[in-house]
């Protein structure tokens, strides 16, 4: 017969609150296992329920022969083994609260963070809120950046990027900090703007996310992007970004180029509002 309350880990005397305390610990500690959440799940459910664990107790104690108490799995009660229950059950909801923040803080900064388009830069692609200056949307996208994977891989051209924007941006644009917008050069293209449509290499780049109505009428080249008049191809680990709304965007032609080590992540998905959700 299944020892439920050494599934638990807990004394069979405990009381409803002990056992759901140790229900949540257990279930963070080793629901991941193979085989043991079915077990660990039926033992909560037989200990929660009074009539049931009414009547698994009484064929316990007819079936099972007494045997000595098994010493709690529970660090807290090693650790403070006269601890009133009070005290116990706020320490361990404490530890539980704390573990889940710090995952979550984790996944931010390490794996995947969401941003809010603040402005119309990318619009119609990302849109921002009414009443900002060229926003198509009553409320502003909201998008997830992959953090990691710039790690293992280069950038690509045509990727959407979440970036540290370089000192000249607040100058220029009135706002620095971080960024989103279309990745456009890479390291040793030699970039051109004609008329407000982008070559790389002498050959007119295919860009089906500008619509003819946020397109401008520049002309420019890589001698007319700050630092002025040092460059005629994209230095090694350095990117160009542009905005998808070239006519209102205050990107790298403005600015300058952004270093790698100043990109965060790819932008993968909207995920709000609901009616905007989608991948990149």
């Amino acid at each position: 017969m299944t020892d439920y309350y050494a599934t638990l880990g807990v004394r069979p005397e405990a009381t409803p609150q002990e056992i759901e305390a140790a229900y949540r610990r257990i279930a963070l500690e080793r629901g991941w296992e193979d085989g043991f959440w079915r077990e660990l799940r039926d033992a909560y459910d037989v200990l929660s329920d009074s009539e049931e664990r009414a009547r698994y107790d009484v064929e316990r104690n007819g079936a099972m022969l007494r045997v000595p108490k098994r010493p709690s799995r529970n660090p807290i009660d090693r650790l403070f083994p006269n601890l009133s229950h009070g005290w116990r059950v706020a320490i361990d909801w404490v530890v539980t609260i704390a573990g889940a923040v710090a995952i979550v803080l984790a996944i931010k900064a390490w794996v995947v963070n969401p941003y809010r388009i603040p402005s119309s830069s990318m619009e119609p692609t990302l849109h921002c809120a009414r009443p900002g200056t060229g926003c198509e949307s009553s409320t502003s996208d909201r998008v997830l950046a992959n953090r990691f994977i710039y790690h293992f891989r280069n950038p690509k051209r045509g990727e959407i990027v979440v970036f540290h924007t370089p000192s000249l941006a607040k100058e220029k644009c009135g706002a620095g900090g971080t960024f989103v917008k279309r990745l456009i050069g890479l390291p040793g293209d030699r970039w051109e703007e004609r008329a407000g449509f982008v070559y790389i290499d002498g050959r007119k780049l295919n860009e089906p996310y500008i619509h003819a109505d946020r397109r401008d009428s520049q002309t420019l080249t890589l001698a007319d992007i700050p630092p002025r008049a040092t460059m005629t191809r994209i230095p090694p680990s350095m990117y160009l970004m542009m905005g998808d709304n070239r006519s209102s965007s205050c990107d790298s032609r403005v600015w300058g180029l952004v270093p790698r080590k100043n990109l965060i992540g790819k932008v993968f998905a909207t995920y709000w509002p609901p009616s905007r959700i989608s991948f990149h």
